[in-house]
């Protein structure tokens, strides 16, 4: 087990750390200290190591269009109805950024800031540590103390360990935005989808949860067994996506906690997301744009899939969609594991 660290770039004159974890198989993981990015879940080939994640050259690429690519996303993923939530009574305000909604946490969110980091090695783990203090306010969220931890173990598994305490009630449900391309080619269409549910959610026109359920069975959002990609991508070419960008209710299985895996059969990679959250995100990248200046080329539909765990989302509407508060005295934890195959 190794880690290391480097000076990746300068983004908004500040120097970006590149913090490097590596298992004793040749498993990589690479966050960036800008956003918590993560850059780079590569496994080694006979051609040299094969990211599994889209990527970009430079920090500022990241930045320079609306999907998130691989960014740490909080307080709260997702979208809010009308830019605010309740918490025992009291309603917080947020500031909206699109449609008078709030989505993934506004311009002020964990994607935005400079995380301080130090690394740890030993005989079966390497560790990364972000933290960051959030000044009261910031986006309209109280302040919120962060740590994130990033563990890569032999077993082939890069596990981000989520915790927070804050000053104020307030509202917790942070996931990643990582974008799978396991073999780096122009298109994921190939790829393999399975998920461990057989739900989703309804959403209005502005993609905001209505409370409702919509069973997957016998449609193109039904991946109960493993489906090819590009058939279900022909099945929603009537929808206004022409993809998928859709909340999915999960039932995580075995003791890993299992709710979705995509893979790769033609190299028999696989990427399986743990979680003991209700909730998963499907982005199957229908909007990506050719000023996207990816390493993989320009940027086109369908070029990577974003897996999104976390707790469904606008959840302090709906009582039966889950408990994200989080209040003054406790420290609340969520964890999402990628175990990856190869």
């Amino acid at each position: 087990m190794k880690t290391t660290e480097e000076i990746f770039d300068q983004y908004q004159d500040q120097d970006v750390t590149a913090f490097h974890l590596e298992n004793d198989n040749g498993v990589r993981a690479t966050v960036l200290s800008q956003g918590g990015i993560i850059r780079e879940l590569s496994v080694p080939t006979a051609n040299g190591q094969q990211n599994l994640l889209l990527e970009y050259p430079h920090t500022a690429d990241y930045y320079a269009n609306p999907f998130y690519v691989n960014m740490m996303i909080g307080p709260v993923a997702g979208r809010i109805k009308d830019a605010q939530f309740e918490v025992n009574g009291k309603v917080t305000s947020l500031t909206p950024n699109e449609n008078g909604n709030e989505l993934h946490s506004g311009a002020h969110g964990f994607h935005s800031v400079q995380w301080e980091g130090y690394t740890e090695t030993s005989d079966d783990k390497a560790t990364l540590t972000l933290h960051h203090k959030f000044e009261d306010q910031e986006g309209g969220f109280p302040a919120m103390t962060v740590d994130v931890t990033y563990t890569l173990t032999n077993t082939n598994t890069f596990t981000v360990h989520f915790a927070a305490e804050t000053t104020v009630a307030t509202t917790f449900n942070p996931t990643y935005h990582t974008y799978f391309n396991l073999n780096g080619a122009e298109s994921i269409r190939d790829h393999d989808l399975q998920i461990n549910g057989t739900r989703h959610l309804a959403v209005d026109s502005e993609k905001i949860p209505t409370g409702d359920f919509i069973e997957n069975a016998d449609t193109p959002f039904d991946f109960a067994t493993t489906t090819r990609l590009g058939d279900a991508i022909d099945g929603m070419q009537d929808t206004n996506e022409k993809g998928f960008d859709d909340i999915y209710e999960v039932r995580p299985t075995g003791d890993t906690h299992d709710v979705v895996t995509v893979s790769d059969p033609a190299n028999n990679r696989a990427v399986t997301l743990q979680s003991k959250r209700n909730g998963l995100i499907v982005f199957t990248a229908n909007s990506f744009t050719p000023d996207m200046a990816l390493t993989v080329g320009h940027g086109k539909p369908y070029m990577g899939i974003a897996l999104e765990a976390q707790n469904l989302s606008d959840a302090t509407r709906f009582e039966n969609f889950g408990d994200v508060t989080l209040f003054p005295g406790e420290t609340k934890y969520y964890e999402i594991g990628y175990h990856v195959t190869f």
